[in-house]
């Protein structure tokens, strides 16, 4: 089981923008793949940070030679096995299909299960610690069940996958290496449009191939991600690029290229990746607490427009309008009232709403900050006690690629919330996990658990939220889990037998 929000991007799906697609770059293979063990949340890692600024002399170059030479080894392929697929055909839908002794006279109606073979993708790493983590992106290892990390010098290993952000689309891996060429990561908010990049990474399974161009834009929000803050590049990207190095002049990693705007599939002189800036703080996150731990205001926010502002007495549509202020949140404790406009938190800048979402995600649950409003046209500050981003279950560290020593595979849950109680007509008597997830084909799917089911016990033992099923689930006795579940037509228990599982 695991912990997960009910708006999961998909990856496996392009989300189309007038004819123009927004295209993770994961290619497909089909080399069999070595298996992955388990890894329990590991110790803090120590990054090497170098946040001088890139020398800007107006001087160019005739040759990157050194610099590839310098970052070649620290990038590496990944090779991801998936676990097959099962589909459901009808008769017609089967070419040439001859008859068995049994058989009814008319098969043709009778639909049967058709097994697809296992997936393999090849995506790319960059090592950032000699002792083998390596930092890619989370869709090239979402439904991985075995993980491979293949060295430029040509070495292979086993990579366990320590943790995931599907909501920055990071992921943090780990190989049994030490003395690892790795990069040292650059302060990417001091990057500059107009700066010159490189990007290696393995696109489309050839081999490592490098790339140069210039930082497009800026803090770009187009892939549907909840918190994204990207760097966009002309430096050609591709297929298979995914979760590979984007790089300044000096070396220093800038970025983890993640995805394309292409009407083709190829490259189009668009490309996204994750600034280290916010893949560092995931990567803190996963090895610190075993999750990514988010802040949390309790506000609806909107953007400004320029009739917007002319009607709350702004003299600029810049900052984050408050559209609600939650009941008992931080927000409404701090004294924030619907209209009021963000300008600044934490003494930082508000250019906009996703501005503010990514500053309040990134404060530690606990810290006091404050908060400069304008309220009817005044400025006016405001202290707030930023909490923990209730229900945020989605980063959890993966104990496991293969998750055998887990129950309930397959499953995601989140918290009950007021929201969701609402929507789904949950009574306040009933407590436990909200299923947001069930893949197809797994045994708890077979068992009838599906999206929108409530699980208020697990072999017995009453839940009162997400963290508490995920617990229940923790190396199971045996591979048959009781499990009763709430839904509208009242509670029922079901077995979960894991050795059914399709």
């Amino acid at each position: 089981m695991k912990q997960a929000s009910t708006h999961v991007f998909s990856w496996r799906r392009a989300a189309r923008l007038g004819g123009t697609a927004l295209l993770a770059v994961t290619a497909l293979a089909f080399t069999p793949r070595a298996h992955a063990k388990g890894n329990s949340p590991a110790a803090p890692v120590r990054l090497e940070v170098n946040d001088s600024p890139v020398a800007r002399d107006g001087k160019f170059t005739t040759s990157f030679a050194p610099v590839v030479k310098k970052v070649s080894p620290s990038v590496v392929k990944v090779f991801v096995t998936a676990k097959a697929k099962s589909t459901t055909l009808s008769g017609a839908d089967i070419p040439d299909r001859h008859r068995f002794f049994g058989e009814e006279e008319n098969p043709q109606d009778l639909p049967r299960q058709f097994r697809a073979p296992k997936q393999h993708g090849v995506g790319s790493g960059v090592i950032v610690t000699k002792d083998g983590y390596i930092l890619t992106n989370n869709h090239v290892v979402e439904s991985a069940t075995d993980v491979k990390v293949a060295l430029d010098d040509g070495r292979e290993f086993s990579a366990k996958v320590i943790g995931r952000d599907p909501q920055t689309d990071i992921a943090v891996l780990k190989i049994d290496a030490h003395g690892l060429p790795f990069l040292t990561l650059a302060d990417s908010d001091k990057i500059e449009v107009g700066d010159v990049v490189l990007a290696i990474g393995n696109p489309f399974g050839i081999g490592q191939t490098v790339t140069t161009g210039i930082v497009s834009a800026k803090g770009r929000a187009t892939l549907g991600l909840d918190y994204e803050d990207f760097i966009q590049t002309d430096a050609a990207i591709n297929p298979g690029n995914s979760g590979g190095a984007l790089v300044d002049t000096d070396g220093r990693l800038i970025g983890i290229n993640t995805a394309i705007l292409s009407e083709s599939g190829g490259n189009q002189g668009i490309g996204f990746a994750v600034p280290t800036n916010l893949a560092r703080w995931v990567m803190d996150g996963l090895m610190q607490n075993g999750r990514v731990e988010r802040g949390f205001l309790g506000v609806n926010i909107q953007d400004l427009t320029p009739d917007l502002a002319k009607e709350f007495k702004l003299d600029h549509a810049t900052g984050a309008l408050v559209s609600e202020v939650t009941p008992q949140s931080p927000a409404d404790k701090a004294g924030l009232k619907g209209g009021d406009v963000i300008v600044q938190f934490n003494g930082k800048p508000v250019t906009d709403s996703r501005h503010l979402k990514l500053q309040v995600g990134a404060t530690k649950a606990g810290s006091s900050v404050p908060l400069k409003i304008l309220r009817d046209g005044a400025s006016k500050t405001l202290q707030v006690t930023v909490k923990e981003l209730p229900g945020d279950k989605l980063a959890k560290a993966s104990s496991s690629t293969d998750q055998t020593e887990d129950a309930l595979h397959g499953v995601g849950v989140v918290d009950l919330d007021r929201t969701s109680r609402a929507e789904l007509d949950v009574p306040e008597r009933v407590t436990g996990a909200l299923v947001s997830q069930v893949e197809p084909g797994s045994a708890a799917y077979e068992a009838g658990l599906r999206t929108g089911d409530v699980i208020t016990e697990i072999n017995r033992k009453p839940l009162k939220n997400a963290e508490q099923a995920v617990a229940a689930c923790a190396k199971p006795a045996d591979k048959q889990t009781l499990v009763k579940v709430w839904s509208h037509g009242g509670s029922r228990y079901v077995v979960v037998d894991e050795t059914k599982a399709s």
